[in-house]
């Protein structure tokens, strides 16, 4: 049910989200494309519209294996994030959507993402935010912080689902995260709002080539 939360929690938005994620990127189509965290694979769909290559990558085995039952074709990998089983500049961009919060060093993450993208390739980062707005945060806040577990109690296990309003506080504020991405090797940070700075996609370019487009 795990795609089933994730369109219930944001009413469907996600979907969207991820589109604009993977348009931002500007590659060339038949570019080879990492996602890291790819969970069940919605971001691989996406990719793969856009004419691009994914290469899924996760730690857990059952998101995985779902992946591979939804779609049946995709090249999908087991490892961990930090220590990624690919070559040194072997992609022309990398993805990733709400798996940030998940790993226990975003810096490690980045810099073995920064490793196996090629100069001149693109990093594109889709996360929850917080809105700059008084008025919309606090309905935000309202929204995950009670809601969002109630829905998860409800249709699959609670406790995975409480911790979301919590770990936002985990996220790297933009200018934590755009030294992370410098330390990483890219360069030229760029964020764009969300539904009213809800969420949020960051990019970025591998320092030494052009952009891929």
């Amino acid at each position: 049910r795990y795609d089933l939360l994730n369109r219930v929690m944001t009413l469907g938005i996600d979907r969207a989200w991820r589109r604009r994620l993977v348009g931002e990127l500007g590659l060339a189509p038949g570019a080879t494309v990492l996602d890291v965290g790819c969970g069940t694979g919605d971001l691989i769909d996406e990719v793969e519209r856009s004419g691009g290559r994914a290469v899924g990558v996760d730690i857990s085995a059952g998101m995985l294996g779902e992946c591979r039952r939804r779609r049946p074709g995709a090249f999908l990998v087991r490892a961990d994030a930090v220590e990624l089983p690919l070559a040194d500049e072997c992609c022309d961009g990398a993805v990733s959507a709400f798996a940030l919060r998940n790993f226990v060093s975003i810096a490690d993450v980045l810099r073995e993402v920064g490793r196996v993208v090629r100069p001149g390739g693109r990093i594109g980062l889709l996360e929850v935010d917080r809105p700059a707005s008084a008025v919309v945060r606090r309905a935000f806040d309202a929204y995950f912080g009670r809601i969002v577990p109630l829905v998860g109690r409800a249709l699959s296990r609670g406790y995975a689902y409480r911790y979301l309003s919590a770990s936002l506080e985990y996220l790297p504020a933009d200018g934590e995260l755009a030294s992370m991405l410098a330390d990483a090797g890219f360069e030229a940070p760029v964020k764009r709002v969300l539904t009213a700075g809800a969420a949020q996609i960051v990019l970025a370019t591998k320092r030494g080539g052009g952009n891929g487009a």
